[in-house]
Parts: C-alpha cells; sequence; structure tokens
C-alpha cells in the first residue's frame, strides 16, 4: 500500500509525493475532518500523524502540527481514536498532551496507552487513579511495570476490584510493605489470595501469615512454595479460627433461636444487613434458604451475584428487594459479590425451590473445585 500524504486536497496515495500542508491550512483541515466520513477521517489523522513523526515528532515537530494533530483526534470517531491509540501504546514519538487525552478517553480506547505508553508517567497515572472510571483504575493496577508510587496509592485506595487487579501484575513494583499490607487485606477479600499465593513478590514470612486464612488448594501451594513448618502453620490457621468464632457462634444461635419460635422470616435478611450483622445475614439465609452454610459463604465472595441472588430467591426474598441487600452485603463485604457486566439482572423469576436447586448446582465443585 503506497504511503497516505496530508495535501491541500486531503488524503492521497499516488506515487508521487505532494508538497505538505502549509502549518497555515492546518486548522482548515481539522475543520474539514468534521463533515467527513469514517474513511477519509481515518486517512485525514493518519497523514497528520505521519507528517508529524516526519519531521521531528514531539522533540521538533512544530507547535502548530502538534496542536492540529491533537485537534484533529478530537472531532475524529471513537473507533478511529481506538486505533490510534493502538497504533501509539509504544511510541515515543507522539505528544504527550495527546496520548493523555486517550489515555482520559472510554475505556476501549484509553486501554492500549494505559497498558503500553511510555509517555504516561506516574502523576499521569495518579490522575487517572483520582479522576477516571473504575475500569480505567483497574487497567492502571495491571500496566505492566508499574512503579512502586502508584502501587502504593492503589493500595491505599483500597478498592476491592483494582486491589484485585493489582495483586494479578506480577511485574508491578510491590515492595515489601505493599506486599504486607495486600495479604492482610486478603484475610477479608477472598479474590487476592490466589493471585498472591503464585506472587513472584511472595516471601516466606507472609506465605505463612497468607496461609491462615486461606483454603486446602492454596495451603498445598504456599506449602510446595515454600519450605514451612506443617505444624507451626497448622497452629497458627486455628488461631486465626478461633479469632472468628465468637460472632459466627452468636449468629449461629441467634438464627436457631428465631427459627425454633417461628420468627425467622426473610424480613431478617433485611433487618440483619441494616444492623450490621453480616454473619446473623449469612446464618439467616442458610437456614432459610435451607443451603449449606459454606456454600452460602462462597456466594458471597464470588465474582458474580449470581449465586446470591439465587440464594435469596431460594429463602423467599423479594426480587425488588435485592438491589438494596446487594448493595447493604457489598458495603459490609468489601464490594463482594461482583456483577461486571450486570448480566445476573437478566436471570428470570426463579421458584425458591427451583431457585436452590440452580444455587446448589451452581456452587458444587466441579473437577474438584468449587465453582
Amino acid at each position: 500500500m503506497e504511503p497516505t500524504n496530508v495535501t491541500r486536497n486531503g488524503p492521497q496515495t499516488h506515487g508521487a509525493t505532494p508538497a505538505p500542508l502549509p502549518l497555515d491550512s492546518l486548522e482548515q483541515l481539522v475543520d474539514l475532518a468534521k463533515g467527513q466520513p469514517p474513511e477519509r477521517q481515518h486517512g485525514l489523522l493518519i497523514g497528520v500523524a505521519d507528517l508529524y513523526r516526519s519531521t521531528g515528532g514531539r522533540h521538533r515537530a512544530p507547535q502548530a502540527l502538534g496542536d492540529a494533530f491533537i485537534a484533529l483526534v478530537r472531532v475524529v470517531e471513537a473507533d478511529i481514536r481506538q486505533a490510534l491509540s493502538e497504533r501509539l501504546a509504544d511510541a515515543d514519538w507522539a505528544p504527550v498532551a495527546l496520548v493523555r487525552m486517550l489515555a482520559a478517553d472510554a475505556i476501549e480506547i484509553a486501554r492500549p496507552v494505559i497498558a503500553g505508553s511510555p509517555l504516561l508517567q506516574n502523576d499521569d497515572l495518579l490522575t487517572l487513579l483520582a479522576e477516571a472510571s473504575l475500569d480505567h483504575r483497574i487497567q492502571v493496577a495491571l500496566r505492566p511495570g508499574l512503579g512502586a508510587a502508584v502501587a502504593r496509592a492503589i493500595i491505599s485506595a483500597d478498592d476491592p476490584t483494582v486491589l484485585t487487579a493489582l495483586a494479578s501484575n506480577r511485574t508491578a513494583a510491590l515492595c515489601v510493605e505493599s506486599m504486607s499490607r495486600l495479604v492482610s487485606r486478603s484475610r477479608e477479600l477472598a479474590a487476592l489470595r490466589a493471585p498472591l499465593a503464585r506472587h513472584p513478590q511472595m516471601t516466606p514470612e507472609l506465605g505463612a501469615r497468607l496461609y491462615q486464612w486461606v483454603g486446602e488448594a492454596l495451603r498445598q501451594a504456599i506449602m510446595e512454595r515454600f519450605t514451612l513448618d506443617p505444624a507451626r502453620l497448622a497452629e497458627a490457621a486455628q488461631a486465626v479460627a478461633q479469632e472468628t468464632a465468637p460472632a459466627d457462634v452468636a449468629a449461629a444461635r441467634l438464627t436457631a433461636k428465631l427459627q425454633a419460635s417461628d420468627q425467622l422470616r426473610p424480613a431478617t435478611l433485611i433487618r440483619a444487613l441494616r444492623e450490621d450483622r453480616l454473619e446473623v445475614f449469612i446464618h439467616a439465609l442458610s437456614r432459610l434458604a435451607r443451603l449449606d452454610l459454606d456454600q452460602v459463604r462462597r456466594a458471597l465472595r464470588a465474582d458474580t451475584t449470581r449465586p446470591l441472588l439465587l440464594a435469596c430467591s431460594a429463602a423467599g426474598l423479594d426480587r425488588a428487594a435485592f438491589p438494596a441487600v446487594l448493595s447493604e452485603v457489598r458495603r459490609m463485604n468489601n464490594g463482594f459479590p461482583h456483577d461486571p457486566d450486570g448480566g445476573d439482572w437478566r436471570l428470570a423469576h426463579r421458584s425458591a425451590a427451583q431457585a436452590a436447586s440452580e444455587f446448589q448446582l451452581l456452587m458444587a465443585p466441579q473437577d474438584g473445585h468449587p465453582v
């Protein structure tokens, strides 16, 4: 394919190289692009990009040309901006202001430059963490080679989803203090445990702490990775279990008493959440829906709201009350369960028996691992 050049008549693809568009006409080019179809906008943009790069890029290109490049990007269609973002993902010659603009655009456009642009510095990433959407913050957390200052800012913000993305980023600069804070946070935030157990910055000491509150599969992985004393690990895990036992026992006794007196009803679930008694909610939900307690706990840690919705339906909770229940559960449960695409709200109505059956099928182990 022959190169595209910007001339007074727009992009040309002939063998002869026309004279570049004079700088005093670049503003007219931007105005021209506003009314053009997407394919012509794309040709104009690529032509200006090539011209900008050929004249020295951000170090030597005329300021007016850089301004025109940015102005042109502002008026083109979203799919063209996305194509440009992919092209500029690893470019060091583009205008910094343009890369910042693309990084703040819709996430589909922003993702390539957030993930790879060498022109985005820590201050730019910190600005995105402070001002951009959740999807942008997740992408910042996943950025290869993420700096220590940005990682610390993510940990301080304490957003469960962004923390999980950071824990999954094996190239992020996580110091011992940052890893320690993530391990401590994983005691309540179950989604952190698996990525942390396999993280290259995990130390034997932190691994021993993590061991205390993870499941059997991750305990085995930690044991295989580090040489740890099984007896001491078992004692530490038992101590952690005893710390949480009083609240659990009290909740179990209360819900059993309510059930024995025929006072355990769906309204109990809402009342427990309003009183900040998450353990009572869990035990009441398990008893009302006749579901396994451990499965109900896993439903509250899931990356989808579907199990919790099914459990509440099995317990006889009115579907219209579920949004309020979900909001309260997330408030007390570090943002879990998630519902990344909102698809769980499209579940058709189910009877209590149907919901219980589907819940048990959904939460049943598959190939030795729970859903």
